[in-house]
């Protein structure tokens, strides 16, 4: 065998050593040969269709007051050209005016709020809601707002100038009233491509940053490589509220944390201090513990076998020393493969999977985490899902059961199914 022989089989070991793993990892996250297996629900286990649910990205149990918070952009149209969170881009398509909407796990009933004192379009992505301080009557909404940047001209030939130029919008809502009442906007260099949040505080959030490349080759490779290890975690601090008129005003950020694949969701867990982050397209969820200075670190991890979104953390208000079921749940498309053909298609579906994590028997590593298929669809009950939450049930016979509300970036409406835990 000649030395340039051996030299290209050496090179090609190499090659198949290092992109293997890789390889092996997007076929199972990524769904291409997956078959969906459809829940088979009972008369009483739904699907129950929520109306007026279009595309809500994002979901939120409220529990203080029992109330569903989700982002929908209420159009069925301005998703299939704009949407950055998909490398949507298409700015003709961008004057889409979303909104929050309130569902009563009860009735099953969504209310549209009015947004007062707001303008402008508003495409939805990722929120969090949490108490007022003030008045436990009131919740404050911030959510994602992902604005064309009005720099940028489809002819332009100055690359440092995206597309998008996103936000943070930040409301006030009185429970059980129809209106939101907006308070101020947010926006900084850091930044630059966001989908969850997390609000520690009226004053304090964190902002996922899913991707460091907003479109072209470069965003590809985040897509598929799992070394590609470019985005972050942004913490910002709010100085002012009120009577804020720019959106730059009153502010610092910093980076909270950075080293995750495609850190995707966000959302709150078992303590004040503890915040659950997702790797989208890694399939991961991460436990972190938040500190004094607002960074981050990851003290544990949960492995699934999908494409996870945002997290919810379901807490069981019947526990037991016998039985608490407690736990993480995660939705996403199962077969994310073909999402760059089917997110730009009307007609297309996803299929979806929901995930649920509690407590296992052991100690560390697969053991530690006792994991569960809670819903699956080929994409026609529900297409896509991108979150979900459990409301729980009173136990009958000693039977744990709750009601599991899924939404997807893509679909016509929100479901809810009863599951057993």
């Amino acid at each position: 065998m000649g030395l340039l022989s051996s030299a290209f089989l050496g090179l090609f070991a190499i090659l198949v050593a290092t992109l293997a793993p890789a390889v092996v990892h997007m076929i199972k996250i990524g769904g291409p040969f997956l078959t969906p297996n459809l829940t088979v629900l009972g008369a009483s286990q739904g699907p129950i269709v929520i109306e007026d649910t279009i595309h809500c990205e994002d979901l939120h149990h409220y529990r203080p007051a029992n109330l569903l918070f989700a982002a929908c952009e209420d159009l069925k149209d301005t998703r299939f050209g704009w949407f950055p969170g998909l490398g949507h881009l298409d700015t003709k398509a961008a004057a889409g005016r979303g909104s929050i909407h309130v569902v009563d796990p009860k009735t099953f009933k969504s209310t549209h709020l009015e947004l007062e004192n707001f303008n402008g379009p508003f495409v939805t992505h990722g929120i969090d809601v949490i108490e007022d301080p003030q008045n436990p009557s009131a919740v404050y909404i911030f959510a994602v707002n992902h604005l064309p940047n009005p720099d940028f001209t489809s002819t332009s030939n100055t690359p440092d100038i995206p597309a998008a130029r996103s936000q943070i919008e930040l409301f006030h809502h009185i429970l059980h009233s129809s209106t939101a009442q907006h308070v101020r906007s947010i926006r900084h260099p850091l930044i630059q491509t966001p989908n969850d949040i997390y609000a520690h505080s009226p004053n304090s959030l964190y902002v996922t940053n899913d991707h460091f490349y907003r479109s072209g080759f470069l965003r590809l490779v985040e897509d598929v490589w799992p070394s590609a290890k470019w985005s972050n975690i942004i913490h910002v601090q709010l100085h002012e509220l009120e009577n804020v008129a720019d959106a730059t005003s009153s502010l610092t950020a910093s980076v909270a944390y950075s080293g995750l694949w495609n850190n995707n969701g966000l959302g709150h867990a078992r303590s004040d201090v503890e915040i659950v982050i997702t790797s989208a397209i890694g399939g991961e969820l991460y436990l972190a513990t938040r500190h004094e200075n607002n960074t981050l670190s990851v003290h544990d991890t949960i492995v699934f076998n999908t494409v996870t979104d945002n997290p919810s953390y379901y807490v069981d208000p019947y526990a037991s020393a016998k039985h608490d079921a407690s736990g993480f749940v995660v939705a996403g498309v199962s077969q994310g493969f073909y999402l760059p053909q089917t997110g730009r298609d009307p007609d297309a579906l996803e299929a979806v999977q929901v995930w649920y994590a509690k407590p296992g028997s052991g100690s560390g590593g697969e053991e530690a985490w006792e994991k569960r298929l809670l819903f699956e669809d080929d994409g026609k009950r529900i297409r896509s899902a991108s979150a979900a939450v459990l409301v729980p049930v009173e136990p009958e016979d000693g039977m744990k059961k709750a009601w599991l509300f899924v939404t997807g970036f893509l679909s016509e409406n929100m479901i809810a199914v009863q599951v057993e835990l």
